[in-house]
């Protein structure tokens, strides 16, 4: 099927007559390592296909937030990997993420986003996230 997410951000936008500077679009990405998080404006979609169709429909200068899941190990795992639910072993650490992310919100929105991603940073310090398999691969490698 086909991600559809950005026809509802533009129809929220015009309801809402919000600027494309207005938008924030918080998402999992798989480059990232499980329980980190990056912000930034802009750029393209990186085959995500939520992002993919925000950018064909809104353009490409909204605010992302990347939300890191890890990478299943094989790319082509991905597609069932993003679309299954997380594994009960990992409720603490998605819930500490979207817990500090949703804490540290009214950063992004007054544009702190470096104090954002600090924020977001210590509170998951002590929280214990799994390797993503890239990292395991590289350890089997160094080893």
């Amino acid at each position: 099927f086909m991600n559809e997410s950005g026809r509802a951000v533009s129809e929220a936008m015009s309801f809402y007559k919000l600027d494309l500077e207005d938008v924030i679009v918080f998402y999992d990405e798989i480059e990232l390592a499980p329980g980190k998080i990056r912000v930034r404006k802009g750029g393209g979609h990186a085959g995500h296909n939520g992002i993919r169709s925000l950018v064909s429909h809104i353009g490409e200068a909204f605010w992302r937030t990347r939300m890191g899941v890890g990478h299943p190990g094989n790319k082509d795992r991905v597609s069932g990997y993003v679309l299954q639910d997380f594994a009960k072993a990992d409720s603490t650490w998605v819930t500490a993420l979207v817990d500090a992310a949703t804490d540290a919100t009214p950063l992004l929105i007054e544009g702190e986003d470096n104090r954002f991603m600090t924020d977001v940073a210590q509170a998951m310090q002590g929280i214990e996230t799994p390797p993503s398999p890239r990292d395991v691969k590289a350890d089997k490698k160094e080893g």
